[in-house]
């Protein structure tokens, strides 16, 4: 008798030890996959849970994010970082309001023209949405094709990722497809981890190449290094005699693109002069350190009392009150800084 095929083995574990309460599968609507899908791109499921909620009270359809201020979606994603997630979502809704008659398409291509989704969403779209068993490749099941299949090298290499979707391909089922979503998902989650595998619980190891081949610690071939630039950076929080301090919104593209920050310059004199103000009148406060995937930065607050007469308010500036700027899309450090300078009074 032959062995049960990959699929009936990994839903055979996933039906007793799979995840079955996350909150994006009670109920499970186009929208609400398409949510936590985007928000789980390079997050942990343990960090998006509570985001995801606060995200459903506030945004609970299509519609409602629709009509949203770009600001009030950009404070809810606050935290999770790489924001033109919440950018895209806000843009993609707009465009299935105009174009889609308020819902989400139901086709892998026209779910893949919407900004933000790749092939990849869009079948995990699909899949847990409409049952339909399609190739997902997220983070965990990439490790568990190059694994099972003994597949080599970066799956940025268009081979290698051409590679691993024909791998996933020929492991899906004929049905439940939802279901087996989740559960490829989980496996790597939960069993076929980065580092210290659990190989004798998963459904599947009889035939993994890496483990008959004692490759598990090789594979999946590790991204190349990144070259981490150091930056220095010198921030200015102006305060007025109420507490209201100004930020300016950045630029749409390019790093916290589009939230609300304190004026900077990578040089301190400057920073001042610039904000109308001088060097003399700004106090140095303790220094921030942050990192960013390819940016370590060390920022170097300056505080200054400050009133509209002395900090010129350009177009993209506007002052906030203690009460309003949480409220915003601020990058963590600046979010960070400004609670540091309210809880010192």
């Amino acid at each position: 008798m032959s062995e049960a095929t990959f699929a009936d083995r990994l839903l055979n574990w996933w039906d007793v030890h799979g995840r079955h309460d996350l909150p994006w599968q009670h109920p499970r609507t186009p929208y609400r996959v398409w949510v936590s899908e985007i928000m789980l791109q390079q997050t942990q499921v343990a960090t998006v849970i509570p985001y995801f909620e606060r995200w459903m009270e506030r945004f609970p359809d299509l519609e409602r994010l629709a009509a949203a201020e770009l600001d009030d979606v950009l404070a809810l994603w606050s935290g999770l970082g790489y924001y033109a997630r919440a950018r895209n979502l806000h843009k993609a809704a707009q465009v299935c309001m105009h174009e889609h008659g308020g819902e989400l398409p139901d086709t892998a291509d026209a779910l893949a023209a919407l900004p933000g989704i790749g092939a990849s969403t869009a079948n995990a779209i699909l899949s847990q949405a409409h049952d339909i068993p399609a190739v997902v490749l997220d983070g965990n099941v990439r490790r568990v094709m190059a694994r099972h299949a003994g597949i080599e090298g970066w799956y940025g290499k268009r081979p290698v990722a051409e590679a691993l979707w024909a791998a996933a391909e020929s492991r899906l089922p004929g049905k439940r497809g939802a279901d087996y979503t989740q559960a490829i998902m989980d496996l790597g989650a939960t069993l076929c981890t980065p580092r210290e595998p659990a190989c004798e619980a998963c459904p599947v190891s009889s035939d993994c190449v890496a483990l008959n081949e004692n490759r598990v610690g090789e594979l999946p071939t590790p991204k190349p290094r990144t070259k981490v630039t150091e930056r220095e950076l010198y921030m200015l929080i102006a305060r007025r005699d109420d507490g209201a301090v100004l930020l300016e919104r950045r630029p749409p593209a390019g790093i916290w693109g589009g939230l609300w920050c304190l004026p900077e310059h990578d040089d301190a004199d400057s920073l001042a002069r610039k904000a109308g103000l001088d060097p003399r009148q700004c106090s140095e406060l303790p220094p921030l350190s942050h990192r960013l995937t390819h940016l370590a930065l060390t920022i170097h607050p300056r505080l200054a009392h400050a009133d509209e007469r002395m900090v010129a308010e350009r177009p993209q500036q506007a002052w906030f009150g203690t009460g309003e700027w949480p409220e915003l899309g601020l990058p963590r450090p600046v979010a960070k800084l400004l609670e540091n300078i309210v809880g010192s009074g």
